[in-house]
C-alpha cells in the first residue's frame, strides 16, 4: 500500500468530500449484516497468538461454552486469539462474527467466521463491535487489544453506553495493569480511586459469586462464560431499576 493513502485521516481534502457517503454506505451494510445478532459476547486478543499457545486453547474453549449457552460471538476476523474465537463458536453452531479490517499487513480474514464483514474504517467496525455486544471479554493483546478496553471502559464511565461487563482473562499478563492503576490512584487525581466499572479479572479461582457492575470478580475459562450469563442478567436488571436517567449506545 502507498504509504500515502495509508492515512485516511491525512488524506481528507474538500475533493474527497464523497468519502462521506462511503462511511455512510459502510454503516448500512454493517447494520444490516449485524441485524440477525442476538446475545454477542465481544472477544479481543492478540492476532499474533498461536495455535499451540495456551491462551490461543482458553479462547476457543471460552467461545465455545458462550456458543453453548446461547451467546454468539463477534471478533475483529483475524488470526491469532480471533481465530480461536471464532472456531470455537462455529464448531458449537452458534454465530461467529468476523469483522475484519483491511491493514497493509498482518490481517487476513480467518475462515470460521460464519458471519463476515470487510471494513475499510477502522471507527465504524469500533462502533459496532459495542453496539452488538452484551459483554466484552478482553484475552492478552498488545495495542489495539488495549484500545478496545479503554474506548469500552471510559464510554461506560461517561455514560455514553449502557453499563456492560468487561472481564480481563490472563491475571498474570494484566497485573501490571491494575498494579499501575492502584499506584496511580492513590498518589495522584487523574483517577478516580476505588472506581473498576464492570471490569472483571480472570484467574485460575473460580467465582461462582453473581457479578456486580462495581465489584471485581475472578474467572476460569468454564466461569467466565457462566459469569458472563449472571454478568447480563444482573446488568439488565441494574439498567431496569435505573431506567430513569436512559444511556444512549
Amino acid at each position: 500500500m502507498d504509504e500515502r493513502n495509508q492515512f485516511v485521516v491525512d488524506a481528507l481534502s474538500i475533493e474527497e468530500s464523497w468519502r462521506i457517503f462511503r462511511i455512510m454506505a459502510e454503516f448500512v451494510d454493517a447494520f444490516e449484516t449485524l441485524s440477525k445478532v442476538r446475545h454477542a459476547v465481544s472477544i479481543f486478543g492478540s492476532a499474533r497468538t498461536q495455535p499451540d499457545d495456551p491462551y490461543y486453547q482458553k479462547t476457543e474453549i471460552l467461545a465455545r461454552l458462550l456458543a453453548e449457552k446461547g451467546f454468539g460471538v463477534i471478533t475483529g476476523g483475524g488470526p491469532g486469539i480471533m481465530e480461536a474465537a471464532n472456531k470455537g463458536t462455529a464448531e458449537a453452531g452458534g454465530q461467529s462474527v468476523g469483522m475484519n479490517i483491511r491493514l497493509p499487513f498482518e490481517q487476513k480474514p480467518n475462515p470460521y467466521a460464519n458471519i463476515s464483514i470487510d471494513y475499510k474504517y477502522f471507527f465504524i467496525r469500533k462502533v459496532m463491535f459495542v453496539k452488538y455486544a452484551m459483554a466484552y471479554v478482553i484475552m492478552p493483546g498488545g495495542f489495539g487489544t488495549m484500545d478496545e478496553l479503554f474506548e469500552a471502559i471510559t464510554l461506560i464511565q461517561t455514560k455514553r453506553i449502557k453499563s456492560f461487563p468487561v472481564i480481563l482473562m490472563g491475571s498474570e499478563y494484566w497485573k501490571g495493569l491494575f498494579d499501575w492503576k492502584r499506584r496511580v490512584s492513590r498518589t495522584t487525581t487523574t483517577l478516580r480511586p476505588g472506581r473498576r466499572g464492570g471490569v472483571m479479572r480472570e484467574s485460575q479461582r473460580e467465582s461462582t459469586s453473581s457479578c456486580s457492575p462495581s465489584v471485581t470478580k475472578r474467572f476460569s475459562s468454564r466461569s467466565c462464560a457462566s459469569g458472563i450469563r449472571r454478568c447480563v442478567i444482573f446488568s439488565r436488571a441494574f439498567r431496569r431499576r435505573n431506567s430513569s436517567s436512559p444511556h444512549r449506545r
